[in-house]
């Protein structure tokens, strides 16, 4: 499985919108590009492999694996970038400013739903993040 996550960046935050081959998934939100410096910037765009993974503080949620120069690069729940993420990417169901969204534990049930049934299937779950193409 191959989740594309198209991204528009902004000065203080990064909206993103998550494909499952063309049909859309959710948004995300991340925090804004700078330079993938740890827990301050969004991760590269590239491809990266998920996996899934448990935590007491997330429960289920998923992992983002082999991101150049960083760990723990995780996909969970927030609502408010910089408030919530340390350069992890938090899917939600609406988009209401520049990094900012609502309905995020929903959106991220969705999403750990088909990731974990690919994963139970033996399957890859391969996620390819692209920048937003002008119009």
């Amino acid at each position: 499985m191959e989740l594309t996550l198209v991204r528009t960046y902004g000065a203080t935050g990064v909206n993103g919108v998550l494909y499952l081959n063309d049909q859309q998934i959710c948004y995300t939100i991340e925090l804004p590009w700078k330079n993938n410096q740890p827990q301050i910037s969004c991760i590269p765009e590239g491809s990266y492999k998920i996996s899934k993974r448990y935590s007491p503080r997330f429960e289920w949620h998923l992992h983002v694996q082999d991101v150049p120069e960083r760990s723990m690069i995780l996909i969970h729940p927030a609502n408010y970038a910089m408030k919530e993420l340390r350069g992890c990417i938090a899917p939600v169901t609406q988009l209401t400013g520049l990094g900012i969204g609502i309905g995020s534990r929903s959106a991220m049930q969705q999403l750990f739903s088909l990731a974990d049934e690919t994963i139970r299937a033996g399957e890859l779950v391969i996620l390819k993040i692209i920048i937003q193409p002008p119009q």
